[in-house]
């Protein structure tokens, strides 16, 4: 193996990132329509660089679509401003059982590559006074794989931001998922899958996490 292909597999390697998404100072001085320009013009070079022909009529509106796919579809995920907003009901059945939402299916890219990872997500927590709608626990899901990714970091920022929404350290994510970056190149494992967890609070007892296995029918 050469070097430059062991440095690019080494760059897979997942260390500890910092839990925040890494962003600079300047990041929303642009509009959505200043960046989709701006990416525009870059994605129309790499085409050209790899001397496909821009003037072809199913190549020629590629740079527009992809511009606008990263900034509206791919990546809203980069901006504060989009961050679901939780709503909270007073826990009034008393209810104080572990909750769980099971098979979160998500759709993010990796960092290190921008090619996709996907899965499923479980997300379960215990109450503490308050509860929020079902469908948040999704939301908060999509929003934080609407950004360029790590697995790690996606699983510890979900669990963050539930964590402050409930007012609750009782809190436990779980994430599988396969990364294209895996499949589709380097070393082309399409049959693996990568597996993250985060337990805080009650969760991270023995018999609380056993007992989220037993109902999600996993493993541990």
């Amino acid at each position: 193996m050469d070097n430059k292909q062991h440095n690019d597999d080494h760059d897979h390697d997942h260390e500890m990132f910092n839990i925040d998404t890494p962003m600079r100072a300047d990041a929303f001085k642009l509009s959505d329509d200043e960046k989709i320009d701006i990416i525009q013009g870059h994605f129309n070079t790499i085409m050209e660089t790899l001397g496909l022909d821009m003037t072809d009529d199913s190549l020629s509106g590629t740079p527009r679509r992809v511009a606008k796919m990263y900034v509206k579809e791919m990546f809203w995920g980069l901006n504060p401003a989009n961050k679901p907003e939780a709503s909270h009901f007073k826990n009034k059945f008393k209810y104080s059982e572990m909750l769980i939402e099971k098979d979160i299916n998500f759709y993010t890219n990796c960092e290190h590559h921008f090619v996709p990872f996907f899965g499923k997500a479980h997300v379960a927590y215990i109450p503490n006074g308050k509860v929020i709608g079902l469908s948040k626990l999704n939301r908060v899901v999509e929003y934080f794989a609407k950004r360029p990714q790590v697995q790690e970091r996606m699983t510890m920022q979900i669990v963050n931001e539930l964590k402050n929404i409930l007012k609750t350290e009782n809190v436990a994510v779980i994430i599988n998922a396969k990364h294209l970056c895996v499949a589709s190149r380097g070393i082309k494992d399409d049959s693996s899958h990568t597996t993250t967890a985060e337990y805080c609070g009650k969760f991270e007892e023995e018999a609380t996490r056993q007992e989220l296995h037993r109902l999600l029918a996993i493993t541990a």
